[in-house]
């Protein structure tokens, strides 16, 4: 009579046993690797500010300092693809982030840390998750669209944060719930940094932030990468949030000929230039000589503005952007009269060590007046390039990739003079146009464009 208890005990220890088994949860067999070893700082290094970063009970604590700038721990290590995940916990009256992807370089800002960051957003704005590009063009996705991933964060509690990069695409979660979807390529690699946020007299110094458990995976990414139901934002050929808020406007729609015609043409180039995938390209055609299409322009006229346009070049390439132009002088050969951003690969092109200047028609040069700077930074042929381009008041600046590298004031005595010793002597004013048409030239080499977006300001 004593077997049925027996059995019963047995059964009873199995059931138990298979409750707890069922209730634990699965090991995570994900081969991750810990940023952070929890005893030291090795392996990362501060740039920017002045706050204090310590190590405490195996997690790192960051403090705020007053009249310091925004302050970064930095991966000495650099990552292009790559999910991350840690847990942080942060004072209520703080704002904070996570930098991935981002840089500091000597002519950028004088080293200034810059990038895409993960906001952390106690306040009620509830922004945490979203993605901000530091010190570059700012809020690229916000959480205004997604409440659910504003009600995750947790206040004076621990959060978990999923950080996906891969490819042109970046995806956040906040406490498992999907927050941000970015398609976005302005960069691919960079360290990844914890910030503490500047802050001012009014706020509490020592004020402080924790991070632990910070680890990051590399490797068969495509295998442990998760499924976001949020829909992404693009920025290619898009205006970001910023952009729309201070009066830009795109100057071309990424997929038709909308707005452009060819400079000597009452339409669009049927052959020489084509639009795939976003991207504008004039292709070659074996020479300045034997131009396919020909100069595109735009059908609206321009006065003060500012003008971004990414470019990419392939070796040997030539081409430029005009400003200024009317198609109406230089009907016979040749390209239509403006003056130009000179876009050209230096290293191959022999016209690099040409013009009035020498110098002067390299790329991000007022071509044939004034060189521009040598420490220009410029990213090897076959990447993407920005040129920006400021004119206000008569005043002018060329910037490339958010490095000004020449201005000149333009009608004015000095720039008279060296239009007097350029090639432009016999177009009488030369580049004093009130308003004109903006250019994009056809020199017979394949460049490529995208991202073409103009501000006008305050006289047009």
């Amino acid at each position: 009579m004593k077997k049925p208890v027996l059995f019963s005990k047995i059964l009873l220890v199995a059931l138990v046993g298979l409750f707890f088994s069922c209730n634990q949860a699965p090991k995570d067999n994900t081969p991750w690797k810990p940023l952070f070893n929890g005893e030291n700082l090795n392996g990362w290094t501060q740039k920017g500010g002045e706050a204090k970063y310590t190590v405490k009970d195996g997690a790192i604590v960051g403090s705020t300092v007053h009249n310091t700038p925004n302050s970064f721990l930095t991966t000495n290590e650099m990552y292009s693809d790559f999910i991350l995940e840690l847990d942080f916990k942060v004072d209520s009256t703080m704002n904070s982030g996570i930098q991935i992807r981002s840089n500091s370089f000597p002519y950028y800002m004088n080293g200034r840390v810059h990038g895409y960051q993960v906001e952390i957003d106690p306040s009620k704005r509830a922004w945490s998750g979203g993605i901000y590009d530091e010190a570059r063009r700012g809020w690229l996705n916000t959480m205004d669209d997604n409440p659910e991933a504003q009600k995750a964060f947790k206040q004076n509690d621990w959060n978990h944060y999923r950080i996906e990069a891969i490819g042109d695409t970046i995806k956040t979660w906040v406490n498992d719930v999907p927050a941000a979807h970015l398609i976005d390529d302005k960069t691919a690699s960079g360290f990844i940094c914890l910030q503490v946020h500047s802050i001012h007299d009014d706020k509490k110094a020592g004020t402080e932030i924790i991070w632990k458990n910070v680890k990051i995976l590399t490797d068969s990414l495509s295998k442990y990468a998760k499924k976001t139901p949020v829909k992404p934002i693009i920025t290619k050929n898009q205006l970001t949030i910023d952009e729309k808020k201070n009066g830009w406007k795109l100057l071309w729609d990424g997929k038709t000929n909308r707005g452009w015609r060819g400079a000597k043409l009452d339409h669009f180039p049927e052959k020489g230039w084509v639009i795939e995938d976003g991207i504008l390209s004039v292709l070659s055609s074996g020479g300045a000589e034997s131009r396919a299409g020909g100069d595109i322009v735009t059908a609206e006229l321009f006065g003060d503005f500012e003008l971004k346009v990414d470019f990419k070049l392939t070796p040997g390439a030539n081409s430029g952007i005009k400003y200024y132009v009317d198609t109406e002088i230089n009907k016979g050969p040749g390209s239509s009269i403006g003056l130009e951003y000179q876009i050209l690969d230096d290293d191959l092109h022999p016209d690099a060590k040409l013009g009035n200047h020498e110098g002067s028609r390299t790329v991000a040069s007022l071509y044939d007046l004034i060189k521009a700077d040598i420490n220009k930074p410029i990213n090897p042929i076959g990447e993407w390039n920005t040129a920006h381009i400021i004119s206000k008041n008569n005043h002018v600046e060329h910037w490339l990739n958010g490095v000004k590298v020449l201005e000149y004031e333009r009608k004015s005595e000095a720039y008279k003079k060296l239009v007097s010793e350029s090639k432009y002597v016999k177009w009488p004013n030369f580049g004093e146009l009130d308003k004109g048409q903006i250019l994009l030239q056809d020199h017979g080499d394949h460049v490529s464009f995208k991202n073409i977006k103009v501000r006008p300001l305050n006289n047009n």
